[in-house]
C-alpha cells in the first residue's frame, strides 16, 4: 500500500494534474478535451495522464479513435484514509510542552 500512496502523492503533487483531477470531477473527457485549457502540448498532457493513471487515479479507454479519461477515486479515497489516520491523534500543546521542559531542567539544576 505504500508504494501505491507513494504514486498518489506524487501525482497530486503537481498543480496540472491536480486540475486535470478536477476536471474529471465533473464527467468523463476526451484527451483533446482535457489537453485545451492549458498551455502545453497533447504529449505533455499524456504523460501527466500516464502519471495520473500509474497512480490509479484516472482511467483511460480508448473509444473509437478516441481515448476518453475517468476519474478513478478509490485511489483518492486510500489517501484520505491515511491522512485522516493523523488526525486521531491529539494537537500537539507547545506552550504545555515548553513548561514542561522548563520544569524538568530546573529539577535537574
Amino acid at each position: 500500500m505504500t508504494d501505491r500512496l507513494d504514486l498518489v502523492f506524487a501525482a497530486l503533487a503537481d498543480p496540472t494534474r491536480r486540475a486535470i483531477l478536477s476536471m474529471l470531477l465533473e464527467d468523463d473527457m476526451a484527451v483533446t478535451d482535457v489537453a485545451e485549457p492549458f498551455a502545453m502540448s497533447l504529449a505533455a498532457i499524456s504523460k501527466h495522464l500516464a502519471v495520473l493513471s500509474d497512480a490509479g487515479l484516472i482511467s483511460r479507454e480508448k473509444r473509437g479513435r478516441v481515448i476518453w479519461c475517468k476519474l478513478e477515486p478509490e485511489a483518492m479515497r486510500e489517501a484520505s484514509v491515511w491522512m485522516r489516520a493523523f488526525g486521531q491523534v491529539d494537537p500537539l500543546d507547545l506552550d504545555a510542552f515548553e513548561r514542561f521542559l522548563e520544569q524538568e531542567l530546573s529539577e535537574e539544576d
